[in-house]
């Protein structure tokens, strides 16, 4: 009996000690910036997809809202966190359902995590755009933010699903994750 509890108690402690993992690099790739035509890119997208893949929907979605919060505070722009974070909850929720459905109809693990990815990074268009519009007040104007939001979820999907590949092709780290 004591197996099987310390087994069960490792593995919940491993799941809550990636979730603040994940959560800490969610928060510091959002702090790396790549200036693009339209906007800017950060790797915060990239973290919050893995998350989601690795952790699941629930532990994936907390990682992913509380590191991408805490990065809009840190960087002086509280006024985003609520929105932040349930947006960026919503993009792991999203892509962590969505991916166990759709290995169901397609084979290609690939396609699996990019239609997945691109499920969830829609959330995030979406949902900035009806944060910035109702919520902050700026109306149609905050339609200007959708050509710079939807770069960062392309480079959000296409950063993700290179890592969770390279991630995931390692033995050691699939055994981890259990």
């Amino acid at each position: 009996m004591t197996t099987v509890l310390t087994h069960h108690t490792n593995t919940a402690t491993r799941r809550l000690c990636l979730t603040a993992v994940f959560a800490a690099l969610t928060c510091a790739g959002t702090f790396v910036s790549v200036p693009l035509p339209i906007g800017y890119f950060n790797l915060g997208d990239i973290f919050v997809l893995c998350a989601a893949w690795m952790l699941g929907p629930i532990l994936g979605a907390s990682s992913a809202a509380v590191g991408s919060a805490l990065a809009d505070i840190l960087m002086g722009f509280p006024i985003y966190a609520p929105g932040t974070f349930v947006i960026k909850g919503g993009i792991a929720l999203t892509a962590a359902l969505l991916l166990p459905l759709l290995a169901k109809i397609i084979k290609n693990t690939t396609a699996v995590h990019l239609l997945a990815a691109i499920c969830g990074e829609a959330v995030m268009v979406g949902g900035y755009f009806l944060y910035e519009s109702v919520i902050l007040g700026y109306g149609a104007g905050a339609a200007a933010s959708l050509p710079g939001n939807t770069l960062q979820a392309v480079c959000g999907v296409i950063g993700a699903v290179m890592l969770y590949r390279l991630l995931y092709a390692n033995r050691a780290v699939r055994r981890f994750l259990g």
